[in-house]
């Protein structure tokens, strides 16, 4: 048990982990700026790692991912991933579908990554087969509709990770805006079901901003 519940992680300790996080190649770098040009949401650096070596840690194969955005999670899964194997993407925004091919194609993976264009609720229920991994971060008001339709396409032992369960620190606290306030009373609530959830084993993580962890009993 921690000593103190906030012994661990202070400001100093969080950038002091971001020394500690490996730089990363030109095709990243690129990305990177694109996505903060464009004001544009991408996984955080530790997070997309934390997929790549969740990946190859499993052997994953066949990897379901709601929420594309510019492909940056997809190029850290596929790295971790062999040459035979599948993501399967969705991403219901044309202008994200474009940015992410080129990338995509600049990484070599075109030929191993499946873009469903559309909206994740409408795509989910006519995907087929069985995944070794699911990696949730799309509208976070959804979040609990993507998980239950999700996890019937994943097989048992198979892992789950969910981005942005701690939202900035406002499911702790308050929402900053009224705009914010669905979103984060929706995490809230995610946040109950899926570390309680009859499937899972599950658990959620001060990594990036808050990440869900969860194995299909």
């Amino acid at each position: 048990m921690k000593a103190r519940i906030d012994a661990i992680l202070h400001r100093e300790q969080a950038e002091y982990l971001d020394t500690l996080l490996p730089a990363g190649d030109d095709l990243l770098a690129e990305m990177e700026k694109y996505a903060s040009e464009h004001k544009t949401p991408i996984a955080d650096r530790e997070v997309a790692l934390f997929l790549e070596i969740t990946a190859r840690s499993m052997g994953a194969r066949r990897v379901l991912e709601i929420g594309m955005a510019i492909g940056y999670s997809v190029i850290h899964l596929a790295r971790g991933m062999s040459d035979d194997s599948q993501i399967v993407t969705i991403e219901p925004a044309d202008e994200m579908i474009r940015a992410a091919e080129k990338f995509i194609e600049t990484a070599g993976y075109t030929e191993r990554v499946r873009i469903e264009r559309g909206r994740a609720l409408d795509v989910l229920p006519r995907l087929d087969g069985t995944f070794d991994l699911v990696f949730i971060d799309a509208l976070k008001e959804e979040y609990g509709d993507y998980l239950e339709l999700a996890l019937p396409l994943l097989r048992a032992g198979g892992v789950v990770i969910v981005d942005n369960l701690l939202w900035g620190g406002q499911v702790a606290t308050v929402a900053r805006n009224e705009k914010q306030k669905n979103s984060t009373e929706a995490l809230r609530k995610f946040n109950r079901r899926f570390v309680n959830h009859p499937q899972l084993r599950a658990v959620v993580l001060p990594v990036g901003d808050g990440l869900g962890y969860g194995i299909k009993l």
